[in-house]
């Protein structure tokens, strides 16, 4: 599976994704990109966006992109925090589904 993460989130999770592809939104030249055209440009090209903006599910109408979206709830975004939750996401991504989004907390 493509998986891109946020630039919120470090770099150095994608490691933590074994079996899949993983990008961060800088490598792909997306950073500062707003979350509307991020998910535009994403679904082209990946599957899964992995993000800890909690808004994004309200500020974007997700059933119009063709990319799963999951939503990670930790203390914060730093990758100790959040490194917790990756077993929690691969064990989601075989029932993702386009245009929906997954909180893992």
């Amino acid at each position: 599976m493509k998986i891109l993460l946020d630039e919120c989130l470090d770099r150095r999770l994608a490691r933590e994704f074994v079996g899949h592809t993983v990008k961060t939104t800088p490598q792909m030249k997306w950073a500062g990109v707003k979350n509307g055209r991020l998910l535009a440009l994403a679904e082209r090209h990946f599957d899964v966006f992995v993000t800890v903006d909690r808004n994004l599910s309200f500020q974007q109408h997700l059933p119009g992109f063709n990319i799963a979206v999951i939503i990670l709830r930790a203390r914060s975004n730093r990758a100790d925090d959040i490194r917790p939750l990756i077993p929690a996401v691969l064990a989601q991504l075989p029932a993702l589904q386009p245009g929906k989004a997954k909180i893992v907390s």
